[in-house]
């Protein structure tokens, strides 16, 4: 069972290892004849150390997670040297406690003020999550699209979960192994950033033990916060859409997630103008 707090240095290992096998060393520059007859993919470890100017020996006691603590320096140089994007980078620096962490707070489920934003945002379709991706408030177009949340036990209603777990979900995303790859790339991000964060850790738990769709792609190590896109979606009654989503962070409470879906054409409107409808005659979804 994996534990509740993050294991940076195991952590580290892994990501650095994934995130070197990851590149083509003729992207690196890498001489031709220093290309062939290699039994691994990408590049080797003493061409991660030449490019980011620190020793062989150095990046193995690294990738064997022995407890070092990189410098920001350190660390910049392994960002350039493994061609990581800005969230990966500052993934590397979370895990190296080289970045402030992130305050963790216990499970909250009440939404506070921004509950009624939410509602406000009717017709679209919209709800509060926070960083592990607990539902903490929906307005009824929102449960049209997806499902009645209210009749969910507290525990399940997380959209992680419900896209991994949940039957009546399990078409829901037209595109749902990039859908999965994707949150679980932005969940990765903040379990990095609030090492103690129990709950969290216990729900990675959970999803590892119940979904080996999960526990393979959480071994990938991909890190991406995802801020918008489109989702094509399928409602079990009303047929296929294309919705672009929005993701805001209220500056009081950084944990909070604002998600909005819009039509991302007319067909998909038309959609979603019968659930908004119906949500306010009051149609149970």
């Amino acid at each position: 069972m994996m534990s509740a707090e993050v294991d940076t240095s195991r952590e580290l290992a892994g990501f650095l290892r994934t995130r070197r096998e990851r590149i083509d060393p003729a992207d690196a520059r890498v001489p031709e004849q220093r290309r062939s007859r290699r039994r691994t993919p990408g590049l080797r470890r003493e061409e991660v150390a030449e490019l980011a100017n620190v020793s062989v020996d150095y990046v193995t006691r690294l990738e064997q997670g022995r407890g070092l603590r990189p410098s920001p320096e350190v660390l910049d140089s392994l960002a350039a040297a493994l061609r990581l994007t800005d969230d990966e980078r500052a993934y590397l620096f979370d895990l190296a406690r080289q970045r402030p962490s992130v305050p963790c707070r216990a499970p909250r489920r009440q939404a506070g003020p921004l509950a009624q934003l939410v509602q406000d945002l009717s017709p679209l379709p919209a709800m509060l999550t926070d960083h592990r991706f607990d539902i903490l408030a929906w307005n009824p177009e929102m449960a049209g699209l997806m499902l009645d949340f209210s009749a969910l036990p507290a525990r399940q209603r997380n959209t992680m979960w419900l896209c991994l777990l949940h039957p009546g979900l399990s078409a829901f995303y037209t595109d749902r192994q990039r859908v999965i790859r994707e949150g679980i790339a932005d969940l990765r991000a903040a379990w990095a950033a609030r090492p103690q964060d129990a709950p969290l850790g216990r729900l990675i738990a959970e999803l590892t033990a119940s979904s080996p769709e999960f526990a393979r792609l959480w071994q990938r190590h991909d890190v991406r916060v995802n801020g918008r896109g489109r989702k094509p979606l399928l409602h079990p009654r009303l047929g296929p859409l294309t919705v672009r989503y929005e993701v805001l962070a209220p500056l009081q409470e950084r944990d909070r997630r604002l998600v909005i879906y819009r039509a991302a054409d007319p067909a998909s409107q038309d959609v979603l103008d019968v659930i908004a409808r119906e949500a306010a005659a009051g149609r149970p979804p």
